[in-house]
């Protein structure tokens, strides 16, 4: 999920907390309830028949990414915080 997130691609994902805890619906990518097959489907065909609309989305996605998840600006320093005991 994050690999696609960083190349801006958009991201159509069950709501369930693992997931919830980087994408937000509509904010970065879409959610739907993990057991509506109907509402995965339809929020599916609108991602395919109108890209166009989500290009913010799509933007988002890779801009939590880089923020959340770059390896250089955050989880390496983080890791050398950590293992040198200052976090």
């Amino acid at each position: 999920m994050l690999e696609a997130m960083a190349t801006g691609c958009l991201v159509v994902a069950s709501a369930t907390p693992p997931v919830r805890e980087v994408i937000g619906h509509g904010e970065n990518g879409l959610l739907v309830d993990f057991f509506d097959h109907a509402a995965l489907a339809d929020t599916v065909a609108q991602a395919l028949t109108r890209p166009s609309e989500f290009t913010g989305l799509r933007a988002a996605a890779r801009e939590t990414v880089v923020e959340r998840f770059d390896l250089r600006t955050r989880c390496l320093p983080d890791l050398i915080r950590f293992l040198a005991g200052t976090t």
